[in-house]
């Protein structure tokens, strides 16, 4: 017990420090756009609202981030069981990453796409140093955080008859993201009350928070 109270007191830190970071970088991304409105994405599209040419952003900067996810992992992994899930997985975010570019043009995407992906190559990477066990459990914890995201979309979309096409599109696509979420807990087996995974949970957790929200505004 000592033991590993010893060890949970800096994880714990660890969690709260996250947030801290998240939250100063999305302070830095609305002080820079506000101070640099040139470097900021266009928000005017003819036939979307503003906030949903916001929204498409965000869904851009994902997707482009989850392709990049996977290409960490194949840079790194051995295991043919995790290469053959990264391989699988890859081409369906390749084809979300399509879809969501045939909605949104060009002047509206994120102008730190570079940024996201190196942050999805990362997020992909490191995890497949340690073994397939960790890369079911970062895709896990991305993809719940994705499902919600969409979520909020597919709801924000409700009753807007104009834009029901949009709306089935963005439910096919989160129907992929919780069959990706399933599949990696199914394939990564017990450990999930662990106090060194639920750490590294909230921190993908967080990081893809301060990203979508980032990517809302650059």
């Amino acid at each position: 017990g000592t033991a590993l109270g010893v060890i949970r007191t800096p994880l714990c830190l660890a969690m709260g420090k996250s947030r801290i970071v998240a939250g100063s970088l999305g302070a830095v991304a609305l002080a820079l756009a506000g101070a640099f409105p040139w470097f900021r994405p266009s928000n005017v599209q003819e036939g979307l609202p503003p906030w949903l040419v916001e929204d498409l952003r965000t869904d851009h900067a994902g997707e482009t981030g989850a392709v990049w996810i996977y290409h960490g992992v194949l840079a790194v992994a051995t295991d043919p069981k995790l290469r053959e899930f990264a391989e699988h997985h890859r081409d369906t975010e390749s084809k979300h990453l399509t879809i969501i570019e045939g909605l949104l043009d060009y002047p509206g995407r994120s102008k730190l796409l570079p940024v996201w992906r190196v942050a999805g190559f990362l997020t992909g990477a490191l995890p497949a140093l340690l073994g397939p066990a960790a890369v079911y459990r970062t895709i896990d914890s991305v993809e719940t955080y994705v499902d919600y995201h969409y979520q909020y979309q597919v709801d924000r979309l409700q009753n807007m008859t104009q834009f029901e096409d949009l709306r089935a599109t963005l439910m096919a696509c989160q129907a992929d993201e919780v069959e990706h979420r399933d599949q990696a807990r199914d394939a990564g087996g017990p450990g999930r009350e662990e106090t060194a995974p639920r750490v590294w949970d909230e921190i993908v957790r967080v990081g893809s928070m301060t990203a979508i929200g980032i990517a809302r505004v650059i």
